[in-house]
């Protein structure tokens, strides 16, 4: 395990990863902050650094990055549906929940949801509630407004 910083209009992002892959994003508000993981290598983030770097320009609306989070099989399956939600838009718990077959499991996907470790890249942030709110995001709301208002802003324009 290894970790990097780097520098997001939402503040100074943790990352971390191993041989397979990012295991985890971090917003500075992040309530599930983990203790930096092995050696600091930020070069070892330099393809997600470019990668994030589009996105807050702009330029990137999907990322293209070997993921390795670790979850439950359930936790898996919801991450994997999130990267489904295109950038610019939302998706409620209900939704989410309905497409992996179960609706009734909406307080099951919103926790998964806030476990999700890779933030802004598995995007939890477009998962809104019933009435299109912003609800918990474990990354802080700030972060959360900030990011939708800006994908809005790039697909708008």
């Amino acid at each position: 395990m290894f970790h990097g910083y780097l520098e997001s209009p939402v503040g100074r992002l943790l990352l971390t990863g191993d041989e397979a892959g990012l295991t985890g994003l971090y917003t500075p508000e992040h309530v599930r902050l983990p203790v930096p993981p092995g050696e600091r290598d930020d070069s070892a983030f330099a393809e997600p650094a470019r990668q994030l770097a589009e996105y807050f320009a702009g330029d990137r609306a999907v990322f293209e990055l070997p993921l390795a989070p670790a979850g439950t099989d359930f936790q898996q399956r919801v991450w994997q549906r999130l990267l489904a939600i295109p950038l610019g838009q939302t998706q409620t718990y209900g939704l989410l929940a309905a497409e992996l077959g179960n609706p009734k499991a909406m307080r099951a996907v919103g926790l998964a949801n806030g476990r999700n470790p890779i933030s802004i890249i598995v995007p939890c942030h477009r998962v809104v509630g019933s009435t299109g709110a912003l609800t918990g995001y474990a990354g802080g709301l700030a972060a959360k407004q900030w990011l939708l208002d800006h994908e809005r802003r790039v697909t708008a324009g």
